[in-house]
């Protein structure tokens, strides 16, 4: 579905590595995206792995857009 090259953007970004994207992504889709706990979850493990700090209000602004599907779905475009 992604290239090299997308994986390469990523990487580039954000300083965390293919295989640790596909193990992200690979738990992202085995969870329930509509659970507010696992969601925070997942953003913290992002946060942690990016060194990017998140607050608590963005934190809850990414938990809501998630949970009511008004995620892009064109996700080059986020790049």
């Amino acid at each position: 579905m992604f290239g090299d090259s997308f994986f390469k953007k990523v990487e580039d970004k954000t300083k965390v590595d293919k295989d640790t994207i596909i193990s992200l992504a690979n738990k992202l889709q085995n969870s329930n995206m509509k659970d507010e706990k696992i969601l925070g979850e997942l953003i913290d493990e992002i946060s942690n792995l990016t060194g990017k700090k998140v607050s608590d209000e963005r934190k809850k602004k990414i938990i809501d857009t998630i949970a009511k599907d008004n995620v892009p779905k064109d996700i080059d475009s986020m790049l």
